[in-house]
């Protein structure tokens, strides 16, 4: 029989990314949607990319692979009222989350997809001038 761990792993991932569908998510991660398909059909858990994810994100690896405790890792130079102030934020939108219809929800998840996509483009822009910078001024030398 096969374990559900790691599709349970794959949906959290897509869940932190805002990701709904493999193609995304794969997108989302930067992989191939092969290594996605492969992944799940070995029913492998890509531990080193979760440690990755969690590190960047502030991500709970309790969480992100068991499913177990907070989705956010405690600071630690985080005070109590800080994570207390946190969890209310989250309580409070994932309360007028669930009043939502679907479309609603669905509109907004796209919309954040797409302002993450806008900012990962803005990134990549960014890095790219910079390069193209050193390499006209290399090139004035």
């Amino acid at each position: 029989m096969r374990s559900k761990k790691s599709q349970d792993v794959l949906a959290r991932l897509k869940l932190i990314t805002g990701t709904k569908t493999d193609a995304s998510l794969s997108s989302a991660l930067q992989i191939s949607p092969q290594t996605l398909s492969s992944w799940k059909g070995r029913d492998s858990t890509p531990y080193s990319l979760c440690v990755d994810i969690a590190q960047a994100r502030g991500i709970s690896l309790d969480w992100l692979l068991l499913g177990e405790g907070p989705i956010r890792r405690a600071a630690s130079d985080q005070t109590f009222n800080e994570t207390e102030q946190y969890t209310q934020q989250e309580n409070t939108i994932l309360a007028l989350w669930r009043l939502l219809d679907e479309a609603d929800r669905c509109a907004i998840q796209n919309t954040l997809e797409e302002k993450r996509r806008l900012r990962d483009l803005e990134l990549k822009l960014s890095e790219m001038a910079s390069i193209l910078s050193s390499l006209q001024h290399s090139s004035e030398t």
